[in-house]
């Protein structure tokens, strides 16, 4: 009988372990680049949030409430034993804990992102293997000219434009804002109540489409390119000399082999719409932690700032290893040793 998985357990067990490990030193740079830049911006947090009006001396003991009038390698030193502990610090200018404010926005990009993500590959996946199989037909090049307009154009614009006619004219969609948690909303449609799910829909209709017309541009390119070689294979012309039907070969012997580029490609995409949504939460008012991000800049609010790149970054390397992991389900030949 064969194994339900194409690989021993201690095989990737062992995998595992070495990925996060190598997981630690690439937070702890990022931390370390995060904190240096952010000191070399000029201005004072603590100017920054008194206000212009404020005294040297109230200056001087906000610095030191907020320890930073200690050096620079200190700070650092006490940010990593807290964040080793679990502690992301407070946040300087919405005076709530880093932790709290990051657990409220993380789950509303995540929302978004796999909104865009779901959009991005029912778009991409059909319009690349249409575009392989019919290449150079008139469809392939309207597809292709599709998603060169899409990698082209600015997120910004498009999702200007989904707002003006979407929302603005046609009154479809809201202009901003987010709707109910995906729980309530579930569980409201398990007692007959479709309201609050309709709402989560149309809130977040516009900001996905923008997201994913622009993931769908990149996704179908490679898709197109992986289909292309995948269909000029030997095992591809064999299948079709054995009678296979089109569809068969193109479906069951084909994408399956191209997936492994596909699957790469909509895992970085899915890392980006994590952490590169940032425009797209400020156009629509989305309470996400790119938009987050940004308010803490603007406020020099560097403990939150420095939660909020250190979140996205492990969020980013765990979507990367899943990615890795699931290689092997689609090629049985690859082994983690």
């Amino acid at each position: 009988m064969p194994r339900p998985f194409p690989w021993e357990v201690g095989d990737l067990a062992g995998y595992l372990v070495k990925r996060i490990s190598l997981l630690v030193p690439v937070l702890l740079g990022i931390s370390l680049v995060v904190f240096l830049l952010f000191h070399l911006i000029p201005g004072n947090p603590a100017q920054a949030i008194l206000g212009t009006s404020a005294t040297p001396a109230q200056i001087a003991r906000l610095d030191r409430a907020l320890g930073l009038n200690q050096p620079i390698w200190l700070q650092f030193v006490n940010y990593l034993g807290r964040v080793l502990h679990g502690n992301l610090g407070e946040s300087i200018s919405e005076y709530q804990s880093v932790a709290s404010l990051v657990a409220y926005a993380l789950p509303n990009t995540v929302e978004l992102a796999v909104a865009a993500l779901v959009l991005a590959v029912v778009i991409a996946v059909p319009l690349g293997v249409a575009s392989a199989v019919w290449r150079n037909s008139p469809f392939d090049f309207a597809a292709m000219a599709f998603a060169q307009l899409g990698i082209s154009m600015p997120v910004f614009w498009l999702g200007t434009l989904f707002v003006e006619f979407f929302a603005l004219d046609l009154h479809l969609f809201p202009t901003f804002g987010i709707g109910p948690p995906v729980g309530q909303a579930l569980a409201a449609l398990a007692q007959g109540n479709v309201a609050p799910l309709g709402s989560l829909v149309s809130h977040a209709m516009l900001p996905a489409l923008t997201l994913g017309l622009t993931g769908a541009a990149i996704v179908s390119r490679m898709v197109r390119t992986a289909m292309i070689e995948a269909l000029g294979q030997d095992y591809v012309r064999t299948a079709r000399a054995k009678g296979a039907t089109g569809g068969r070969v193109v479906w069951r012997h084909a994408l399956r082999n191209a997936m492994l580029v596909v699957v790469t490609v909509v895992g970085l995409q899915f890392g980006y719409f994590l952490g590169g949504a940032v425009i797209i939460e400020s156009i629509f008012a989305w309470p996400g932690i790119g938009r987050l991000t940004v308010n803490a800049i603007l406020a020099r609010d560097f403990p939150l700032v420095q939660g909020c790149v250190l979140v996205i970054a492990a969020l980013f390397a765990f979507v990367n290893l899943l990615v890795d992991v699931s290689y092997a389900v689609l090629n049985p030949k690859i082994r983690y040793q």
